[in-house]
């Protein structure tokens, strides 16, 4: 059994036991959190949302608050000795999925 979850603009495609990488989740390591926003709910019988799954849920428990590798930004003009430079650290969480409700 599969389901496909939105969250934080995002849409993932997600099985008990999988582990993802989610927009961060205010929360502290090993509490639990619930998905609502189901799209889909596959597996033996397909249950399609319209836009969503009626009542059903994912658990799932939240591994690892941390943030992504740093990505540098460079701006600059040519001629005009106009430079920039930016890092950025996008945070994330790291959820363990519990259990499909449908």
């Amino acid at each position: 059994m599969y389901a496909i979850v939105e969250t934080g603009g995002k849409q993932y495609r997600v099985a008990v036991g999988d582990q993802f990488n989610v927009e961060k989740i205010p929360g502290e390591v090993g509490t639990q959190v619930e998905l609502d926003r189901v799209l889909l709910i596959g597996g033996e019988e397909i249950k399609i949302g319209n836009p969503l799954v009626e009542g059903a849920k994912v658990k799932a428990e939240i591994i690892k608050q941390d943030k992504a590798r740093k990505i540098l930004v460079f701006h600059y003009k040519p001629k005009k000795n106009i430079r920039k430079r930016k890092g950025h650290r996008q945070p994330y969480t790291r959820l363990r999925v519990l259990a499909i409700e449908s």
